[in-house]
């Protein structure tokens, strides 16, 4: 096998230069491990549905790509969950080396799980977790997204105390939302915060738009605090507040999570408070990992990257060298 000759490092604009070298499995890739010292790997990712999703895709198809030692089958389940498991199971059928999943849910992975295992192929998931036992898989790679929500809820106490909050939550039953939700309420509990709707924007900007124009309908002027799981709902949500003739960033103070381009461009516009990083350059150390499972070498079963926040400043500051 070729030896990975790009940096473990998850940051640096080279890990969006370029896309890898990558079969479409849902157009009938020949995948499969046979083709002579390429690592051939089958990717499951959830879908499209975000500007980080994007960043994120593009981190592994570069990380995975043939010029670092690997053959990449890549599947985007459009966001269903039996479209990914499906993907998975033709990745198995297809006795690819290695699988890597980003679930998109934490439940159900159990039975797909245990086939791959059956059939000695080992798993890393990378962004989101499952609730299945944890030797179904060799590892995971990701963000601590608790320790998001918590960041995020700190800056609304510190900065928003006393205002009525509406939240735009991600994915129902996805670890990122679940999490996120959870450290947010750990960090505002006591707090003079009300929380007068929460309802999902599955992660998109289309989404985040339909949710908080019905929380204008319903609450009007009552809302002063916006906390999105993701800054594609929020950027959504912010089309909708300034056609309601409010003034985002003012009328009503916006939090966010990812600081992908689209968000950090509307923080340094003033149009967001706040931005609490979710790095989606993850790819170079799935390869890592990639690599050394299927040379039979022992990893670590959790692997967290730091994340920054960033205020409307910072965001000025770091805009013209963010990599995504």
């Amino acid at each position: 096998m070729k030896k990975i000759l790009a940096s473990v490092a998850l940051v640096g604009a080279a890990a969006l230069a370029m896309t890898g070298c990558a079969t479409d499995a849902g157009n009938g890739g020949n995948g499969g491990g046979g083709d002579g010292d390429l690592i051939t790997v089958g990717f499951a990712q959830t879908g499209s549905e975000s500007g980080w999703r994007s960043a994120n895709t593009e981190s592994l198809k570069e990380a995975l790509s043939e010029e670092n030692g690997f053959k990449l089958v890549f599947n985007a389940a459009d966001n269903k969950q039996e479209a990914q498991i499906a993907a998975v199971r033709s990745f198995i059928n297809q006795g690819v080396d290695a699988i890597v999943i980003a679930p998109i849910t934490v439940d159900g992975w159990d039975d797909v799980l245990t086939e791959a295992k059956d059939a000695g192929i080992p798993v890393i998931l990378e962004d989101r977790t499952v609730s299945a036992s944890e030797d179904l898989y060799a590892s995971w790679v990701g963000l601590d997204f608790e320790k998001e929500g918590e960041l995020a809820g700190q800056w609304a106490v510190e900065n928003a105390d006393g205002s009525n909050l509406v939240i735009l939550e991600g994915t129902t039953g996805s670890s990122a939302a679940l999490d996120r939700a959870t450290g947010f309420a750990k960090a505002t509990e006591g707090s003079s915060i009300k929380v007068l709707d929460s309802q999902t924007g599955d992660f998109t900007r289309d989404g985040g738009k339909k949710v908080m124009e019905g929380f204008l309908q319903k609450y009007g002027s009552e809302i002063n605090l916006l906390f999105a799981h993701n800054d594609d709902m929020g950027l959504g949500a912010l089309d909708a507040i300034e056609a309601a003739g409010l003034v985002p960033g003012v009328d009503i103070k916006i939090i966010t999570i990812d600081a992908v381009h689209d968000g950090m461009q509307a923080l340094a516009d003033g149009k967001f408070n706040y931005i609490v990083e979710c790095n989606p350059l993850l790819g170079e150390k799935v390869a890592e990992l990639v690599k050394k499972v299927v040379a039979g070498e022992s990893v670590e079963k959790r692997e967290i990257v730091e994340d920054q926040t960033f205020t409307q400043e910072q965001a000025k500051e770091v805009l013209p060298t963010r990599p995504y």
